[in-house]
């Protein structure tokens, strides 16, 4: 099986999505064949790829609620070697469907099983901003997560609420469940607000917080709106070296490199 990834954070408008797609990208890029899973109904992660969130193509919802195959949902991304599960509307009301299943919380974990064999190095999962039974899925279904956090106060209460429920879900659902490490996003090194939240949050979590800091930059806000990852949009941008530092920080974390891919 590959790695499966959740990056969740139960506050909004902290760089989930945006960290999901430039990781996911990165990673293809970088040689390792990826597979999406886009979990929040808002279906921005499906969207910033540039594919079309529609109920007449099987996305996640169907593979949850459905039951379909995982084969028959996944889609191509425009990025070699990066697919994507979309998500679209319907996905609003799959949480209240999943309250009647035997199980409910291992629904994703389960279906994922069907990707044995194949040849994906990592999945991402891109959760919803809460902690409701599709982040409870994800989470379930990961070997680890990642989480993304803009540096500002507010941010350090979202933190320890989202650290007591892995420890539930350690405890009760995922045993295995490691923390991958912690994205600061949104930083800005002219903001004492800035360096002094990533300093408090170094002091507590250490070795887990990434060294790469993702800086607020415009050309990371303007590329989903294009369909495109900002590697495409402005590969010269800040944002887009910034995940590139960032990618091969988690695949050196790995133990892993960017791999020889053909021409």
């Amino acid at each position: 099986m590959p790695k499966a990834v959740a990056i969740a954070n139960q506050k909004g408008g902290v760089g989930k999505t945006t960290t999901a797609i430039h990781l996911g990208a990165g990673l293809a890029m970088q040689g390792w064949r990826t597979l999406l899973v886009d979990m929040d109904p808002q279906h921005n992660a499906t969207a910033g790829l540039g594919l079309a969130a529609s109920e007449n193509r099987p996305g996640i919802y169907d593979l949850i609620i459905n039951e379909f195959a995982i084969h028959d949902v996944i889609r191509r991304t425009p990025v070699e070697r990066l697919d994507v599960i979309a998500s679209d509307a319907r996905l609003h009301g799959a949480e209240i469907e999943m309250v009647s299943h035997i199980a409910r919380e291992h629904i994703l974990q389960q279906a994922l099983k069907g990707i044995e064999g194949e040849d994906y190095a990592f999945v991402l999962m891109d959760c919803p901003p809460s902690l409701g039974l599709l982040t409870l899925n994800a989470l379930t279904a990961a070997n680890s997560v990642l989480v993304p956090m803009q540096c500002e106060y507010f941010a350090l209460e979202g933190l320890a609420h989202l650290m007591k429920t892995i420890k539930l879900v350690q405890k009760h659902l995922n045993p295995n469940l490691e923390i991958e490490g912690i994205v600061l996003t949104m930083f800005d090194g002219r903001l004492n607000l800035s360096r002094q939240v990533a300093d408090d949050i170094t002091q507590v979590f250490g070795s887990r917080v990434y060294k790469t800091a993702v800086s607020r930059n415009v050309r990371l806000s303007e590329a989903p709106s294009y369909g495109q990852p900002v590697y495409v949009y402005d590969p010269s941008s800040r944002g887009a070296q910034n995940y590139r530092d960032l990618t091969a920080e988690f695949l050196a974390a790995q133990g892993l490199a960017a791999r020889e891919v053909a021409a």
